[in-house]
């Protein structure tokens, strides 16, 4: 059963939105009544999306390595939809390497993208609400439950969403009087393009039957606590972070 909150007025801006969860977001926040920007560096894919999507949606080219990108990402979807009141960070990285084979410039890629760009998204997102008069911001920063968890070959990529928790807590705290909300989703294990082929390998099976319901997640589980946390409705969810694993972490 298809879940139903009113966004209608609300104007997002999602990165990494051109594949994965990003494009999945795009669509249920659309569907609900928000304007959406798509944002992310493929901008052939964002344009299609934004066609399947329709009116509601615009497609906003931007690399969140770059600051400079970032404001350029918001001053478009600006541009298009109105002040931005709600904020999706998704976009990441997998930075896959056991710590002893991988490169340097590995580990300051992923920090870049998955920490430094999740921050600096957010902050100019709240600059933007700010200056805008936005009383019922919403930001949302997606982790993983490989904050918290022990994950060999992902430790530049589990050290990033663990940032990402504390930074958006953080932020939190920092912004609570002007009406700005902040929060992680910390997702379990969804299939997605940054891990298909892992888990079509013995070891990435292996590791599904490892799981207490033997399986990996659906993007439809997210759907519930995203759509809250976008909405007027979550005004008292501030500097919260959501662990929605389908028990794998038990």
């Amino acid at each position: 059963m298809a879940l139903s909150v009113d966004l209608s007025g609300r104007n997002a801006l999602i990165t990494g939105a051109s594949s994965g969860l990003g494009s999945h977001f795009g669509r249920i926040l659309a569907a609900n009544g928000a304007n959406v920007a798509l944002g992310a560096r493929r901008k052939d894919r964002l344009e299609a999306l934004a066609s399947e999507i329709g009116h509601r949606a615009s497609a906003v080219a931007m690399d969140v390595g770059s600051e400079a990108e970032i404001i350029a990402g918001f001053d478009a979807a600006e541009r298009a939809f109105g002040t931005v009141d709600t904020v999706i960070a998704n976009a990441g990285i997998e930075g896959a390497g056991m710590m002893n084979d991988i490169s340097e410039e590995e580990i300051e890629r992923t920090l870049s993208i998955n920490l430094k760009g999740a921050i600096l998204t957010a902050r100019e997102g709240a600059r933007r609400m700010m200056a805008g008069g936005v009383t019922k911001g919403r930001i949302v920063m997606i982790a993983s439950i490989t904050a918290f968890e022990p994950s060999p070959g992902l430790v530049a990529y589990s050290a990033s969403k663990a940032g990402v928790v504390q930074a958006a807590r953080s932020m939190a705290r920092e912004w609570a009087r002007a009406g700005i909300c902040v929060n992680t989703v910390s997702p379990g294990y969804i299939r997605t393009a940054i891990n298909d082929e892992w888990f079509d390998t013995e070891p990435g099976k292996k590791q599904i039957a490892r799981f207490p319901k033997r399986r990996l997640m659906e993007q439809s589980g997210l759907d519930g606590p995203i759509l809250f946390l976008c909405s007027d409705a979550a005004e008292f969810v501030t500097g919260a972070d959501f662990v929605l694993d389908d028990g794998q972490t038990l």
